[in-house]
């Protein structure tokens, strides 16, 4: 079942070694997305699962230990997914090989706030999600996410529109302010029927990554009872930011 859930934003720029001299400019972003994290620790669960967009080649699972980097942006750090108690200085484990497989970005962007936040709490695995999944598929992985353990809880990575300025990557689209908004109140009260009911064409044209890991967290809440909360809404660079936590 989920106890809990952190829906969080996943800009490489969230990263501070990335965004350089800029960096402050996301330090609320990334104070919500501790204070989401904390809600899962609070939770106690018994197995964290990391869900975030990725381009076909990075779909699928991913292993605890799992490497990831933010080399394609020009810096040299390497993360681990999800690795505690019993890793060496350098993040690895004696007693596992490190899997080949590297992390798609959002799943890298959600390493480094685990190893930010010095999570221990549970063992970790990751979820490669594409944008090309229908709401029906993404509905039914979480469900069966939320079945492999008893106690499970969700680290959801994804950005919202990405058409809110002139200067967003995307342009400036007059729709994305309502879609984004949406989704936000959805957000915050852990509105899993507003969530599975997204249109999955306009989050496309809106180049909304979220989408689908959000339609998986609404497929594991459903019947789950949980309530919400919205720590944190924005837009800066013409991108929609959102944070928040179910419990």
């Amino acid at each position: 079942m989920l106890v809990a859930a952190a829906v969080c934003p996943c800009p490489p720029l969230l990263v501070p070694e990335v965004a350089a001299g800029a960096a402050h400019e996301l330090d609320s972003a990334r104070a919500a997305c501790e204070d989401a994290l904390g809600v899962l620790a609070a939770a106690r669960p018994d197995r964290l699962v990391v869900v975030g967009p990725a381009e076909q080649s990075g779909q699928g699972p991913y292993q605890e230990g799992a490497r990831g980097s933010f080399r394609g942006f020009g810096v040299d750090l390497e993360v681990r997914l999800g690795v505690g108690p019993g890793a060496g200085p350098d993040g690895d484990r004696p007693d596992s090989a490190a899997p080949e497989r590297e992390l798609p970005v959002s799943l890298a962007v959600a390493a480094w706030l685990l190893r930010r936040t010095d999570w221990s709490h549970a063992p970790v695995e990751g979820l490669g999600v594409g944008e090309p999944f229908a709401a029906e598929r993404c509905i039914q992985i979480g469900k069966e996410v939320v079945a492999r353990a008893e106690r499970v809880a969700l680290l959801v990575m994804g950005d919202a529109s990405a058409c809110r300025s002139l200067k967003a990557p995307g342009y400036l689209d007059e729709r994305a302010a309502g879609f984004d908004a949406e989704v936000a109140r959805a957000l915050a009260a852990a509105d899993v029927t507003a969530l599975e009911g997204l249109d999955t064409a306009l989050a496309r044209e809106l180049m909304a990554s979220g989408r689908a890991p959000w339609q998986v967290l609404a497929g594991a809440a459903e019947g789950m009872g949980l309530s919400g909360a919205l720590l944190y809404e924005d837009g800066p660079y013409g991108v929609g930011y959102l944070v928040a936590a179910w419990s």
